[in-house]
């Protein structure tokens, strides 16, 4: 009778007994997945920890340069990709009033040997690291849908507003004053003269009617269905449109900097370039 009575209570402490060892295993594997979770969370905090951050170039670039440096930072950018490329595009003058005042920037590309000149008379363009990149032509704009004939520069004479760049700011402005002047048409036309903050602003009024005509580069009047041009500007009436690149003295990035400096002078950058209506400096 003894032995029967034990029988059940031996069957229930043996029950018991593999509940604890089933539930030490269970914890042990807990703790061995929890472990080794929390190991490869640390070796993946460890590459991030020793993956180099994307380098930040910042390249201040003529307004007539847009379109081309858009795609050629996407270029770029894909080649490189611990480069990231940000661009502050604005009239040459400011770019050079900028620069002079301490804004930040890695690389200068101006529409006018004037800027260039003066930051590098400075000491804020490396000599060893500035080139003449780039040429282009100054035409004479039209609405697309305009009526008003204008086959000589003299036939601005009967045309409502001329939207021209700030010549003091804006070379392709400068430009535009020296070919009116050469052709003794300045004093004449001032009157008409809406004065822009850079091209692509001539453009713009041009494009929605606010300007009868207005000057601008070739490669801007490329990239627009709304306008057309009206007449090419006689390249002996104004300065050699050139646009020169430099690396800043002060570029936190030198290295890299020269890298894209020497990218831009490559084949590959200047079939680009040509595409939207630039011709390699010679």
């Amino acid at each position: 009778m003894f032995q029967r009575k034990m029988i059940p209570l031996l069957a229930a402490m043996m029950t018991a007994l593999m509940l604890v060892i089933s539930g030490c295993g269970s914890a042990a594997n807990n703790a061995a997945s929890a472990n080794k979770d929390t190991a490869a969370q640390a070796e993946a905090s460890g590459a991030n920890s020793t993956a180099s951050p994307k380098v930040e170039l910042l390249v201040s670039a003529a307004a007539s340069l847009t379109e081309s440096m858009d795609e050629l930072k996407t270029i770029y950018e894909t080649a490189h990709n611990d480069v990231n490329l940000t661009f502050n595009y604005g009239a040459s003058g400011t770019l050079q009033q900028q620069i002079e005042q301490g804004a930040p920037a890695d690389l200068f590309l101006s529409a006018g040997k004037k800027q260039m000149d003066a930051l590098l008379d400075k000491g804020l363009i490396d000599s060893e690291l500035s080139v003449n990149l780039l040429t282009n032509d100054l035409v004479l704009i039209v609405p697309g849908n305009s009526a008003v004939q204008i086959n000589a520069l003299e036939d601005l004479e009967q045309a409502g507003n001329i939207a021209i760049g700030t010549p003091e700011s804006v070379p392709a402005g400068k430009y535009a004053q020296q070919t009116l002047s050469y052709f003794k048409l300045w004093d004449s036309l001032q009157p008409k003269l809406v004065l822009t903050k850079d091209v692509k602003q001539v453009l713009s009024y041009v494009e929605t009617g606010n300007a009868d005509a207005g000057f601008v580069y070739k490669t801007d009047a490329a990239v627009s269905d709304k306008v057309k041009i009206a007449l090419t500007a006689d390249p002996a009436s104004h300065d050699p449109i050139e646009y020169p690149a430099g690396v800043l003295t002060g570029s936190q990035h030198p290295d890299e900097a020269k890298a894209f400096y020497e990218f831009l002078q490559t084949d590959e950058a200047m079939e680009v370039f040509k595409k939207y209506g630039f011709n390699p400096a010679e």
